[in-house]
């Protein structure tokens, strides 16, 4: 599951920092409640991609979030304008989990967590430069915004086992491919809501529902409902657009003890 994150990163942060392109790895940026690097495996693929991870390193009981936070908070972000060959970064997130601080209700992680990137090469046989612009919040009681830029030349150490086996560990924790014993599906629809029915492996009362807003979407956390056997999942449109996009969905990921998967639903 992947998600384009190209933006602009806002002024209103409040811990800034940079780190020299030195390696194929950044230092870390140290910040209140945690700190964070980029790292990259340092040889493009033959699809001229090359690939890496945000590592986010979080101090006990800070907390960061998922590709849509819910109530509060920003997902990650990700500007590589400034960089040299490289035309587009896209993050991968692992399966998040629903908090409720009290004062809102937001899907993110409680622990370190290693987000993958795809970083796409204009040309995959000339050299490249990463001048990549990271945005994200922690939160323990408050949330920090978090703005840094950090550069790197991947080719600088290529062969880096170290940073190739985070980039492994990293991928492999991703939900799998949405499969026909393990998915959501679409009961119905409206305005105002959306319904889906949940199938996956595991105890029956272990899943959970997690949703983006994207595109102009939003919406409140899902509810679980059990009927008939089925689990289902009621989620309030809070925000749409007037016209649905003409390509691609809204990226979900359903989770159970037995593991977790994502997808796409079609636009409403």
């Amino acid at each position: 599951m992947k998600s384009t994150i190209v933006t602009a990163i806002g002024l209103f942060a409040i811990a800034i920092g940079a780190t020299p392109a030195l390696a194929s790895s950044t230092d870390w940026f140290e910040t209140q409640g945690g700190r964070v690097r980029l790292v990259t495996s340092g040889k493009p693929d033959a699809n001229g991609q090359l690939h890496g991870i945000l590592d986010i390193d979080l101090d006990p009981g800070w907390k960061t979030y998922w590709r849509d936070p819910g109530d509060a908070g920003v997902p990650p972000q990700l500007d590589i304008s400034a960089s040299t060959n490289i035309s587009s970064a896209e993050f991968d997130f692992p399966a998040p989990q629903h908090h409720d601080d009290g004062y809102s209700k937001w899907a993110g992680y409680d622990q370190s967590v290693a987000l993958p990137i795809t970083f796409q090469l204009k040309s995959a046989n000339e050299p490249a430069k990463i001048d990549a612009h990271i945005f994200l919040g922690i939160c323990e009681t408050i949330c920090i915004p978090v703005s840094t830029k950090l550069s790197l030349d991947p080719a600088s150490d290529p062969d880096n086992a170290d940073d190739t086996a985070l980039i492994s560990a990293a991928q492999e924790a991703l939900p799998a491919a949405e499969q026909p014993d393990f998915n959501v599906k679409i009961v119905s629809k409206d305005e105002k809501s959306l319904l889906v029915e949940a199938t996956f492996p595991g105890n029956p009362t272990s899943a959970d529902f997690f949703i983006a807003g994207e595109n102009g979407y939003s919406f409140a956390a899902p509810k679980r409902m059990d009927k008939d056997g089925k689990t289902l999942f009621s989620v309030e449109i809070l925000n749409r657009p007037a016209q649905a996009p003409a390509e691609g969905g809204l990226h979900y990921t359903l989770v159970s003890d037995a593991g977790s998967v994502s997808g796409i639903l079609p636009y409403m």
